[in-house]
């Protein structure tokens, strides 16, 4: 099984918070790049050719920053050069405000059939202060384009919480109204200050008022129920959807199956070996022009490392880790390799064994980063 992850790098406004690799739109080579990147494409799948790209999805960045005559060369490219059933997720990633029933038409007509869309927060305030250009009314005036191009019924977004200056009751506003959208699909993140960005300058400097560590467990706490409320089950310690609306590309990554890292900054998985593009736009695009594929740094994987990501990703799902698909995949026993630490997990609470899963309690999926490490092999 094989995916695609596609990235657009090119934004019309840098949020304070973002660490993906981006850069301003205006003045960038964006036609040369969407040149480069189906070079890249055909470059790629000669290498490593596949059958069927099981997902497809195009993040960034903004895809959704490309006018519509970009889109339709990118995405007309796209369905050139992959093989690619009809029916197989085809996410993008877009924005509210940058939709138009134009680019969704082009969309459509390519077999997109997914939109995730970076709403973030309801409270307008909230939403200056992180840098985004959007208003929750252009969320609403977005979502009825979305519903006139027909896709209404496969939209998630996107919600950040312990945001600086979040109260309580701003969350549990953003909730309801997100709610009331009723859409099939919901991840929310908490903030994280990552390096070489705007927020993490401001919290050196003392610039930044966060929420307690107590608060942002209760805002997480109170999404969850909320969203099992309306019927949305989450599946991964971050993601919740409504039944069969789970992210089948997101999956892919948990799963620790194999993915195409395609454009700039993009990393990728094949034949056991992860690697990462070059980030910078214009070395990304020198190698291309030489007729080189624009790989960066290439780390090749042991047997012993691919058991350790599958447990640590795979312990993401609710579902957790299934033992006869790591018996089938590694030819080892699961027990022989992990058998050790398993009791001990177990008394304290921290995993569950259930219908042949290995999967983290309610106690575990909050101490999670502590349960991964004990899976490291000796």
């Amino acid at each position: 099984m094989t995916s695609a992850y596609i990235h657009i790098p090119f934004c019309e406004h840098i949020c304070y918070y973002c660490d993906f690799n981006k850069v301003m739109l205006e003045g960038q080579p964006v036609d040369e790049y969407v040149q480069s990147l189906l070079k890249e494409i055909k470059m790629t799948l000669e290498q490593f050719p596949t059958d069927n790209t099981e997902t497809i999805y195009i993040g960034g960045g903004t895809p959704t920053s490309l006018t519509a005559e970009q889109l339709d060369v990118l995405l007309a490219g796209i369905r050139e050069l992959m093989p690619f059933k009809d029916g197989n997720e085809f996410t993008v990633e877009a924005n509210p405000g940058d939709l138009t029933l134009e680019k969704l038409n082009v969309m459509s007509s390519y077999g997109v059939n997914r939109l995730s869309m970076g709403v973030q927060s309801f409270d307008d305030k909230l939403l200056k202060k992180i840098g985004r250009k959007h208003s929750a009314q252009d969320v609403y005036d977005t979502m009825k384009v979305i519903d006139k191009a027909g896709f209404g019924n496969n939209v998630s977004i996107d919600l950040i919480y312990a945001l600086p200056g979040q109260t309580m009751a701003s969350f549990e506003d953003t909730l309801k109204q997100a709610l009331a959208l009723d859409l099939p699909h919901y991840s929310l993140y908490s903030l994280i200050l990552e390096n070489q960005t705007i927020f993490y300058n401001w919290a050196r400097q003392g610039r930044l008022d966060l929420p307690p560590e107590d608060v942002e467990g209760n805002m997480f706490e109170r999404a969850a129920e909320e969203m099992e409320k309306h019927g949305k089950k989450q599946y991964e310690i971050s993601n919740f959807s409504a039944p069969g609306k789970q992210s089948q590309h997101n999956l892919v990554y948990w799963n620790n199956e194999h993915y195409y890292g395609l454009g700039a900054g993009a990393s990728g998985y094949l034949n056991q070996t992860r690697y990462k593009n070059q980030g910078p736009i214009q070395h990304y695009l020198k190698p291309l022009r030489e007729d080189r594929l624009p790989i960066r740094e290439t780390e090749e994987l042991t047997t012993k490392n691919v058991m350790e990501e599958q447990m640590f990703l795979g312990l993401r799902k609710l579902k957790g880790v299934s033992i006869t698909e790591f018996n089938r995949k590694f030819g080892r026993d699961f027990y022989d390799v992990y058998g050790k630490i398993l009791p001990q997990l177990e008394a304290q609470d921290l995993i569950q064994l259930k219908d042949d899963h290995i999967a983290l309690t309610k106690h575990g999926l909050i101490l999670g980063n502590e349960v991964f490490e004990k899976f490291l092999i000796d």
